[in-house]
C-alpha cells in the first residue's frame, strides 16, 4: 500500500525549509488549469511510457509527493516509480481536490474542465443517446449496455480507458506534453524558494 500525506500535512511540509519533488500527474491541461505553486508537471501517461527516465532524474534526497485530482492516478504514479526502485513516493490524499477544498491556495491558469467531468459528460451522453435511439433502433441498447460494463470495469480495475482517450485530444493536451520537455524540467531539483 502507498503511503499517503493529507493536505494540511502537506501544507506544513511546504512551508518547512527541506524541499521536496511535488509531482503532479494529471494531464498538462488539468496542470494549467490549477496546480500546487512548485509542482512539477509529469502527466500519468508520460511516466508510464518513461519510468526509469523519470526515476532516474528524481534526487531521492528529497522526499517525493504524487498529486492528481483525487489520489487515484497519484496512487499508480507511485506504484510505477516504487516499480523503478524509487522509494518514499507519497501520494496527496484526495488530490487537489480536497486542497483546494480546504482552501489552500493554488496557481491558476486557463480554466478547464477536470477529466472526469468530461468522462461523465462523454458516458452519459452516448447512454442517454442509445437509450433513446433504441427506441427506432433496438440494437443500439447494447452500446448503452457497452458503456455501463466499462464504467464497471473502470471502477473495479481503478483505471478508465475513456479518460485516457480523452486525455490525448487537443483540449486537454496544454502547454507541454512531450516526454523530453517533462525530463528536462526534473533537471532542477526542487528548492524551498516557492
Amino acid at each position: 500500500m502507498t503511503a499517503a500525506i493529507t493536505s494540511t500535512e502537506l501544507r506544513d511540509r511546504l512551508a518547512s525549509d527541506k524541499p521536496l519533488w511535488l509531482l503532479d500527474v494529471r494531464t498538462p491541461a488539468e496542470f494549467e488549469t490549477a496546480h500546487i505553486e512548485g509542482s512539477y508537471n509529469v502527466p500519468l501517461d508520460v511516466l508510464n511510457d518513461r519510468s526509469s527516465d523519470v526515476a532516474q532524474q528524481l534526487d531521492q534526497s528529497h522526499d517525493i509527493v504524487l498529486v492528481c485530482r483525487s489520489g487515484q492516478r497519484s496512487t499508480q504514479a507511485a506504484e510505477l516509480l516504487q516499480s523503478e526502485g524509487v522509494t518514499g513516493g507519497t501520494v496527496l490524499e484526495h488530490g487537489i481536490t480536497d486542497w483546494e477544498g480546504q482552501g489552500f491556495d493554488v496557481k491558476r491558469g486557463v480554466q478547464r474542465w477536470d477529466l472526469e467531468r468530461q468522462v461523465r459528460l462523454v458516458a452519459g451522453s452516448i447512454v442517454l443517446s442509445s437509450v433513446l435511439g433504441s427506441i427506432a433502433l433496438p440494437r443500439l441498447k447494447w452500446l448503452a449496455a457497452a458503456i455501463g460494463g466499462g464504467l464497471t470495469y473502470a471502477a473495479v480495475s481503478n483505471t478508465c480507458a475513456m479518460g485516457t482517450a480523452l486525455s490525448k485530444l487537443p483540449y486537454n493536451r496544454g502547454a507541454t506534453t512531450d516526454a523530453e520537455s517533462v525530463l528536462s524540467q526534473l533537471a532542477t531539483p526542487p528548492s524551498t524558494d516557492r
